[in-house]
């Protein structure tokens, strides 16, 4: 598996026997995939994932967002109730409910690296802000903007907020977020992954020039590659959906992968098929057929 190379331009995975290899996974993204653009889950689409757990399926949700914000899917999960957040930084037990998670692994991003990663991208890119997130704390710069839906905990230099005696130190810090106000997004990734080099991996999941730097090595498909060897499930019985830059390295990965309707081009050239938009339930048509092929 390829953890941690630059993928700018995804090649096309080669295409693999599916009709010789019942799925035993499905690994989806959410935003832009699972989820409506309204941030809803269908009626279709809650049907189709229920339907695929009782034939034997697990579903993971493999996602960017941080564990507080999985409130979205939290009505929808079964058996394990496991998540992978943060681009792969967390594995978390979503049973609890909002607020009640518990981190069953945690990839961090050791605060060396982070700083270096800080400090090599506003060199290269000048007028970069950044965010931490932290298992539970988010932090920010002043001139951050507002981006996410909640206040930070703390407003600060990045210098600051990454220090050993920082706000938040005994905590893990999951991944930075590097927002620039005026680079092209696709152009802001190829530079950084440029400039940090194997610092951190570096990708992105929002329309606007906002990065997400993880720990080198740490994506979503080394973390579901991880899970999967847990429970014996080979890479060609995992079914993946994704849409953004950020699900690329899963969608290469898996057995078979399907990229949404309005997936990034990116995504549509790593995946080994395509479905239709997240708004039109893509995931469940895959997932209905693919039970009556069973």
């Amino acid at each position: 598996m390829r953890e941690n190379e630059p993928v700018t331009s995804a090649t096309r995975q080669p295409e693999t026997p599916a009709a010789d290899i019942h799925p035993r996974l499905i690994a989806t993204d959410l935003d832009g995939t699972l989820l409506r653009d309204d941030k809803s889950v269908s009626p279709r689409t809650v049907a189709a994932l229920a339907a695929a757990e009782k034939a034997g399926i697990e579903v993971f949700f493999v996602t960017g967002r941080p564990a507080r914000w999985m409130d979205v899917v939290s009505d929808h999960v079964h058996g394990h109730g496991l998540a992978i957040c943060g681009n792969g930084a967390a594995v978390v037990d979503l049973h609890g409910g909002p607020g009640a998670h518990r981190f069953v692994k945690v990839r961090e991003l050791a605060r060396e690296n982070a700083l270096d990663a800080v400090v090599l991208l506003r060199e290269a890119a000048p007028g970069t802000v950044y965010a931490v997130e932290q298992t539970y704390g988010f932090h920010q710069e002043p001139d951050y903007p507002k981006l996410h839906m909640e206040t930070p905990d703390n407003l600060a230099p990045a210098e600051e907020l990454l220090a050993e005696d920082g706000p938040g130190a005994a905590e893990p810090v999951l991944k930075i977020l590097a927002y620039h106000p005026s680079i092209d997004p696709d152009a802001f990734l190829t530079l950084s992954r440029l400039a940090i080099g194997d610092r951190a991996n570096v990708t992105r999941s929002s329309p606007s020039a906002l990065l997400e730097i993880s720990g080198p090595g740490v994506s979503k498909a080394s973390t579901l590659a991880l899970c999967c060897a847990e429970r014996g499930i080979s890479h060609e019985e995992v079914v993946a959906f994704g849409d953004m830059p950020n699900d690329v390295e899963m969608l290469t990965w898996a057995g078979q992968s399907y990229a949404m309707g309005n997936a990034h081009p990116d995504v549509i050239a790593a995946a080994s098929g395509r479905t239709v938009a997240n708004n039109d339930d893509g995931v469940a048509v895959v997932i209905e057929r693919m039970l009556e092929r069973r």
